[in-house]
């Protein structure tokens, strides 16, 4: 039973839970930043720093990453919403309004005298109920369905048409079974520029440019060398160069060196790229061959040229192979060339697997960097929606899971049935936040949707933001990626247990003030 306010006994509870209260508060203010931009009514939120620079943006994680934040508590859900993009690259303001909620939820048992260890497991029960639920309701994709992945990618792309058929696009490009590859992100794959054309590029781009302007800017058919190390002869520390000895076997190495090159333009190669620097005497050999040198491209951009030209890293040893052992490792593209006005590298008909890439343009850096994001996240939900299949969204499917939870709460024996209950409560979040954003009254309208799916024996149903009925999501083209659900429940349900289990919250000592 709850205490007066002001009795002793209630102020001896708010002491207690100080600490509860301290974290609760923190963890609602974080989500108050984020929640106003959920469903498709959503609106957009203004970052400014110090300097005057503006962000405006409805993406999730950037609210939050950009946020100056100091609490712990708050710390601990960033944390969490960033690695629900790390992992699913999209669902972040839903992990996070769902922490908030379970945190209310708990806390709100807590208040009413249930004891916190049997309201945390309580949560873990419920949570792990929702999700084995959620999980059954899974419509799994066996093939690319395109229609299904546009409205997908409308949904997670706020309904940017163009954006969504060219992510649409790229995943047909790509294919069913590289999608499901876990190693694979097709996220990683888009890319944004001021002033481009938005298209599906079908090979690979990288943001570099060659070398010199005395190379050639275009190479076609093109035997591809990949150089994971710098292009330069063997180095001797500078006590070895300072003996006869050793200024005779740096000699060596140079002349070694420029005759490796040499052999690298006999064996046809005509495009290398390079991890690290290229000297100058690489550039002058290789120059005046015509190949093509990219240097100092990033890793994640040679294991793309690697994957679509068929190439095979070598190290700066490597270029010392024969010339028959060499072809082993070079890659092949029909075209590789330079796009000036963009600045980057387009690499198109490679020997290895096709590869597709999404580039995305507007007219300013503050646009470009939004669609840039919102591009991500579409392509990310897109991927997850192959790999784990698709539920209703609008919030349906967790107003749907709620109904289970409560049905399980009637099992459950003892104080840890609150728990539960604050579970089913917290899951009817989504909804009505999606719901008070459209302007209406969540209130009556969440129980519409839920008296529905009652009736209706339904997990669909929802309510339309436009006209605020209720309407079948599934109908209406209004898919979720499972796997954005469940990682965004399963998180929440993490770092709400983790906040809840804390219960005092100590300064400690500054260490590095102590050596000074």
């Amino acid at each position: 039973m709850s205490q007066t306010p002001g009795s002793p006994k209630a102020s001896e509870q708010d002491e207690r839970l100080s600490a509860l209260y301290s974290n609760t508060t923190a963890v609602r203010a974080i989500a108050s930043a984020v929640e106003g931009t959920i469903g498709p009514k959503g609106l957009d939120t203004m970052l400014v720093d110090t300097q005057g620079n503006v962000i405006i943006t409805n993406d999730g994680v950037t609210i939050l990453n950009k946020m100056e934040v100091v609490h712990p508590a708050a710390k601990m859900l960033i944390n969490v919403a960033s690695a629900q993009q790390e992992e699913i690259g999209d669902g972040t303001t839903t992990a996070t309004l769902l922490a908030a909620a379970l945190l209310q939820e708990g806390v709100a048992q807590v208040e009413r005298g249930v004891p916190v260890t049997r309201v945390i497991e309580g949560i873990q029960e419920g949570v792990q109920v929702a999700l084995e639920r959620m999980q059954s309701r899974a419509r799994t994709l066996e093939e690319l369905d395109g229609d299904v992945l546009y409205q997908v990618a409308m949904v997670a792309g706020r309904e940017h048409q163009d954006i969504a058929r060219l992510v649409t696009e790229s995943a047909g490009l790509i294919g069913y079974d590289k999608l499901r590859r876990s190693e694979f992100r097709l996220a990683d794959s888009v890319m944004a520029a001021v002033g481009a054309q938005s298209q599906v590029f079908q090979g690979a781009v990288i943001d570099k440019q060659r070398m010199s302007p005395q190379m050639p800017d275009r190479v076609e058919r093109a035997q591809v060398l990949i150089i994971d190390d710098e292009l330069d002869a063997e180095e001797l520390d500078s006590e070895a160069l300072g003996t006869e000895a050793g200024f005779l076997l740096y000699r060596q190495y140079k002349d070694q060196f420029r005759a490796n090159l040499e052999r690298l333009v006999a064996a046809g190669v005509t495009a290398v790229f390079t991890d690290r620097g290229v000297s100058p005497v690489a550039e002058e050999v290789l120059g005046e061959a015509g190949v093509m040198i990219v240097q100092r491209v990033a890793s994640k951009d040679l294991r793309k040229i690697a994957e679509h030209t068929g190439a095979r890293p070598v190290k700066r040893t490597g270029i010392a192979k024969e010339t028959t052992e060499l072809h082993k490792f070079l890659g092949f593209a029909e075209l590789i060339y330079e796009d000036e006005r963009m600045e980057n590298i387009r690499i198109v008909g490679g020997a290895g697997k096709p590869m597709a890439t999404i580039l995305i343009g507007a007219s300013t850096e503050e646009v470009v960097g939004e669609r840039l994001r919102i591009a991500k996240d579409a392509a990310a939900s897109v991927q997850a929606a192959v790999r784990g299949g698709v539920v209703p969204g609008g919030g349906a499917i967790e107003l749907w899971a709620a109904r289970e939870v409560e049905k399980r709460r009637e099992t459950v024996r003892g104080m840890t049935g609150f728990g539960v209950e604050a579970v089913a409560r917290a899951l009817r979040r989504p909804m009505t936040q999606i719901v008070q954003n459209a302007g209406f009254n969540p209130l009556e309208k969440v129980e519409e949707a839920n008296v529905a799916q009652i009736e209706q024996s339904s997990d669909a149903l929802a309510i339309d933001c436009e006209d605020g009925s209720v309407a079948d999501m599934l109908h209406s083209g209004v898919y979720d990626p499972t796997p954005v659900k469940l990682h965004a429940l399963q998180a929440a349900g993490e770092v709400t247990v983790a906040i809840m289990r804390i219960h005092t919250i100590i300064r400690m000592k500054d260490e590095s003030a102590q050596e000074d």
